[in-house]
């Protein structure tokens, strides 16, 4: 959309935006009048003029941040009017352009545009996804391996078919299987969760399918499995890699006929269960060492969701990092207490062997050994002062460039997340902490895709459930 009162302005410039950017166009001739257009469409961009009649440039874009905040609005402005373009940025505009202005410099920004806006459409379709369907947080990221698994659990979720949720350790499976619960039919049903490695072979079966009084010695009555607990609900059976060949047998059965027989008894008891399985452990190797029975295999792997480790969604960290510091800071009293850029920057660059829980662990760890105010370096537990030449997922390996970009990359995401943070989106607040001018702090923002939105809610993060397993 153009919005200017001059006629013969807005028709050349809907000439240069038809002919190089290939998109409708929408004119204006005033304030108002735009408004009352935006009832009924929503563009991608609005161009503007500043000085209007009836309504001025500043006073149309705080509408239409109000309205829809992902349209994406360039300012246009004539002499004697740089301060009031320079106040538009501050609040929100995304660029403006001087008349007369250089038509190729106009549609590169306007190419620019586009693309932020459908980036942040995207993105916003996706998380009215998730959560449209999700009660509980289960997680915190919002990087796009994590969000590809939990699109996948939002979307089979309310189904009864049986699901393999694959990752290490540390990654969330147990968290999945939650969500998994907790969005679908069954919810009002305990889930049932089974640690199967912790269960001997003899006491596992029957505590899975139950026994009849008289079975074995010291079967004195009769004992309800978990499979019959879980009737009309949920069953999780956590690494499900170690479980027998002798009970594999059995729960093939469970899978194939929906039915279990409990020792000691004839006859079959039908059960609604609908089974999750998780493991860490490589399945398929274990099929080819006859540990692990190939037809149980493809029962349970009817839909696979695998959750991301933690370098897979390194961009989480940050986010993380305050979450978890924001839940132990409550828990163990401690509202004062901050994290340094430092500290966080260690935190994002570092390898996590264990994943998120790991990470959960240092900052708890930092909590309750911190004996100031502010998390440094000193205070992480596995920090030990080390440099990029004691991590294993260092940067050396790469060209001088490459490895230049990827560490100042990382820096800049880390340090300018945790001074939003900080100032709760405050992007004029960030900024001035940070030294910098404003319109540099957000051309670095828009380089690395960082949103302020993201870090406006504070509380949101405190009342999110962690990632754990």
């Amino acid at each position: 959309m153009i919005v200017d009162d001059n006629a013969d302005m807005a028709t050349m410039l809907r000439l240069v935006v038809d002919k190089k950017c290939g998109c409708d166009v929408e004119l204006a001739d005033s304030g108002l009048t735009a408004l009352e257009k935006l009832k009924n469409c929503r563009p991608d961009v609005i161009i503007t003029d500043i000085k209007m009649p009836d309504l001025d440039g500043l006073s149309l874009l705080q509408k239409i941040r109000q309205i829809d905040d992902a349209i994406s609005v360039i300012i246009m402005t004539g002499y004697g009017t740089i301060e009031m373009a320079v106040q538009a940025l501050k609040n929100g505009a995304y660029d403006f352009i001087e008349k007369p202005f250089d038509k190729d410099h106009v549609v590169r920004i306007i190419t620019n545009c586009l693309e932020r806006t459908q980036l942040l459409r995207d993105n916003q379709k996706l998380q009215q996804q998730i959560n449209s369907t999700t009660a509980p947080r289960e997680f915190v990221g919002q990087s796009p391996a994590l969000r590809e698994a939990l699109d996948l659990i939002a979307r089979i979720a309310d189904t009864d078919a049986t699901v393999l949720i694959r990752g290490e350790s540390g990654t969330g499976k147990e968290g999945a299987a939650r969500s998994l619960h907790t969005l679908s039919s069954r919810q009002n049903r305990k889930l049932i969760t089974v640690n199967c490695p912790a269960l001997p072979e003899q006491i596992l079966e029957s505590e899975l399918f139950g026994y009849c009084k008289g079975a074995f010695t010291g079967a004195d009555k009769d004992k309800k499995g978990l499979f019959s607990a879980a009737d009309h609900s949920t069953i999780l059976l956590d690494e499900i890699a170690d479980i027998p060949v002798s009970v594999q047998t059995k729960l093939l059965r469970v899978l194939q006929e929906k039915e279990i027989q409990p020792l000691g008894q004839t006859e079959s008891i039908k059960v609604d269960v609908r089974v999750v399985a998780s493991t860490n452990q490589d399945l398929e190797a274990k099929i080819e060492s006859g540990e692990f029975r190939e037809d149980l295999f493809y029962r349970l792997n009817v839909i696979t969701v695998t959750m991301p480790s933690l370098q897979k969604m390194q961009e989480d960290i940050p986010l993380l990092v305050h979450h978890f510091l924001e839940r132990y800071k409550n828990e163990y009293n401690r509202p004062q207490l901050s994290i340094s850029p430092e500290s966080v920057q260690y935190l994002h660059q570092k390898n996590w062997p264990g994943n998120v829980r790991q990470l959960q662990n240092t900052i708890k760890s930092a909590v309750l050994l911190s004996a100031n105010d502010t998390i440094e370096l000193r205070d992480l537990s596995d920090a030990n002062h080390k440099s990029y030449h004691d991590d294993p997922q260092n940067v050396f390996h790469c060209s001088y460039s490459e490895a230049k970009a990827e560490t100042v990359k990382k820096f800049s995401i880390s340090y300018l997340s945790h001074l939003l943070f900080e100032n709760k989106g405050n992007v004029t607040a960030a900024a001035k902490q940070s030294g910098m001018e404003r319109q540099a702090f957000q051309r670095i923002m828009r380089r690395y895709d960082i949103q302020s939105r993201d870090f406006k809610t504070k509380p949101k993060l405190p009342n999110a459930v962690s990632i754990s397993n």
